[in-house]
């Protein structure tokens, strides 16, 4: 695991080695055990290292024998030894590195073998044969990769932060990216909150020509659920299931240094720890819990630590805990905002603190991200927008409607300062979000069809989101993040099975406000639905405790604790007159939405969490 930064003159002027150092600084913590920088004429490319595979023979920038092409590799492939064997047997290597192999496949098939690789990356290629410098994500977005292109400059890099320190970039915020994220909690194009700096979308590629500077953009893999080919039944597709998913997360132990597993009280981790564990004589696993002593209702339920310990129980793990309590956000919200460049999806605070306990003992940890994007965790969700024969345009309408999860469209003109209103495109998250669904395939017919459509969807934006926070909060603590769920042949056969396997309850409707309190509680209460396949997948080698328990996802009691214990935090922030946030948008809409929650009257924990990360944000980057 580890970052790349790296940057090209339009204007032909030498590359400063200064500039590149600088930038490589700023990502120390993706790889703090090995620095490297290769540098021709106007062109710098630098790499810093985590030592995972080949602790001794994979520094980089790697460079091929003839040193005509140059890669820096963020990410694991873990089937290189499979495409070494297949392809280059009869090749002379001089590592044991999977970096070293995909530099070869690429001479071997061009961008062409993006599609061979299983596993997670963020490439840059330079190739003086062709004469091009390549950017390539993996295809499910797991790794990430920023650039900003001006007239005279490209600059790109594992993080943000890093590009900030090329004197070209002026920072600004974008303030059509901030609608979105008022939106949505989470900015679902490519852009970002800084103005003109745009990330690199998952199973994509961007080149360019060294020569005239022109700029191409290919996407080799995109997402697609489509059911119309799958010809098993239920008990021949958990037997399937069973194979894929023991292959994953084997594939996924490859490592020369210590690995681990976070483990929640839900299916999916305790499944991936489950296999680990007979890798792994006294597996390490990680835990985080919450006080409950100052909540109350319904997030009573929402410290898993019990469930936790019956699976580390049951598979003889080392386990390690951590538990939060209301003030544990305000030690650390400065470093989880620079962190994570900019605000993204909901309270993630917690994951910082999980990781940081992960960093103390493992370099490498196993987690369950991706089980509910792909076997429909959240049938709430999907439920919601069955409207069915209206066809598309009527669906994608209900469901951008459902979607405005923290404001909506007749809120935000009053959100918005006066100036600030006035620069922006009031259209642009409808856009955005239409433009997204209209890139599915298939038809939109019965029910089957309306959740694979959320499920094309969800996978495109909120695991986007999912992934950019555990990439970055655990890289903080320099460390690598796998995600079984993502192997290739176990994605290709989630997207395949009927989403009947996966929701047995398809024809019952029960819809949820996605901001509501414990919902997932309230759901379970009605319909105990919901990845049903995989349940009995698991159910051959997991506690049944674990496999019947109701889903939980992995979050703070915040409404407990924004009502009581963290409100004067909470208001100190909005009171305070030097509160740059408050130049953009209206104070007295932030000091509403923090009383109706202090109230009881409405959950605005999303909103809250937002204006607290928002404030820290721009007193980070911009003052």
């Amino acid at each position: 695991m580890c970052g790349i930064s790296g940057f090209i003159n339009k204007d032909n002027n030498k590359a400063n080695p200064e500039i590149l150092a600088k930038m490589l600084e700023k990502i120390k913590h993706r790889g703090p055990e090995d620095e490297g920088i290769f540098i021709k004429e106007n062109v710098a490319l630098g790499h810093r290292r985590l030592k995972i595979i080949d602790l001794e023979h994979g520094h980089q920038p790697f460079v091929s024998e003839d040193g005509r092409i140059i890669i820096s590799y963020n990410g694991e492939c873990y089937n290189f030894l499979e495409l070494k064997k297949k392809y280059l047997k009869d090749e002379k290597m001089k590592s044991h590195s999977d970096t070293e192999v995909v530099l070869k496949l690429y001479e071997k098939f061009g961008e062409d073998f993006f599609l061979l690789l299983n596993g997670m990356f963020a490439i840059a290629i330079l190739d003086f044969n062709k004469n091009r410098l390549i950017l390539a994500r993996d295809r499910y977005g797991i790794k990430p990769l920023y650039y900003y292109l001006s007239e005279s400059v490209l600059i790109f890099s594992s993080e943000i932060k890093s590009i900030l320190e090329h004197p070209d970039y002026k920072r600004e915020i974008n303030y059509n990216s901030l609608l979105e994220y008022f939106t949505f909690q989470n900015i679902f194009s490519d852009d970002s909150l800084f103005k003109e700096v745009k990330k690199i979308e998952h199973g994509c590629y961007m080149y360019m020509d060294l020569s005239t500077f022109n700029i191409k953009y290919n996407r080799y893999w995109d997402f697609n659920f489509n059911s119309t080919n799958w010809k098993y039944s239920e008990r021949e597709t958990i037997e399937i299931l069973q194979k894929l998913f023991k292959k994953a997360v084997n594939r996924q132990m490859i490592s020369d240094v210590p690995v681990g597993s976070y483990l929640s009280g839900g299916i999916d981790s305790a499944a991936i720890t489950a296999i680990a564990a007979k890798n792994i004589p006294r597996l390490m696993t990680f835990t985080c819990g919450f006080d409950l002593s100052e909540v109350s209702g319904l997030e009573m339920d929402f410290d898993e630590r019990r469930l936790s310990e019956q699976v580390s129980s049951a598979f003889f793990t080392k386990h390690h805990e951590i538990i939060l309590n209301s003030n544990d956000l305000k030690w650390c919200i400065d470093d989880v905002t620079y962190h994570l460049d900019e605000p993204v999806l909901g309270m993630s605070y917690p994951n910082y603190y999980i990781s940081e306990l992960a960093g103390k003992f493992v370099k490498v940890v196993l987690s369950g991200t991706g089980g509910d994007e792909l076997f429909a965790g959240y049938p709430w969700r999907y439920y919601h927008t069955t409207d069915f024969g209206k066809g598309i345009e009527n669906y994608i309408d209900s469901y951008y409607k459902y979607w405005q999860r923290m404001v909506s469209d007749e809120e935000i003109k009053e959100l918005f300062s006066n100036d600030i209103l006035n620069k922006l495109d009031l259209e642009r998250p409808f856009e955005v979000f239409k433009s997204i669904l209209s890139k599915s395939k298939g038809a939109l017919k019965t029910e089957e069809d309306y959740v694979n459509k959320a499920l094309y969807f969800e996978s495109k934006t909120f695991l986007q989101g999912l992934f950019l926070v555990e990439d970055k909060l655990n890289m903080a603590h320099s460390v690598e993040v796998r995600v079984p769920f993502m192997d290739n042949d176990l994605v290709d056969a989630a997207m395949q099975i009927p989403a009947s396997y996966k929701i047995k309850n398809i024809k019952n409707i029960i819809k949820f406000n996605e901001n509501e309190t414990a919902k997932v509680k309230k759901y379970y209460l009605k319909s105990n639905d919901g990845k049903n396949i995989l349940r009995n997948t698991f159910r051959s080698f997991l506690p049944k405790t674990i496999i019947d328990a109701k889903k939980q996802g992995f979050s703070a009691p915040e409404q407990s604790w924004c009502r009581y214990a963290r409100k004067s935090y909470i208001e100190n922030i909005i009171n305070d007159k030097d509160n740059k946030l408050f130049e953009i948008i209206n104070r007295e809409v932030a000091i509403r939405k923090l009383y109706e929650t202090v109230e009881g009257k409405k959950n605005n924990r999303l909103f809250l969490w937002s204006i607290i990360s928002l404030s820290v944000w721009i007193r980070r980057f911009f003052e």
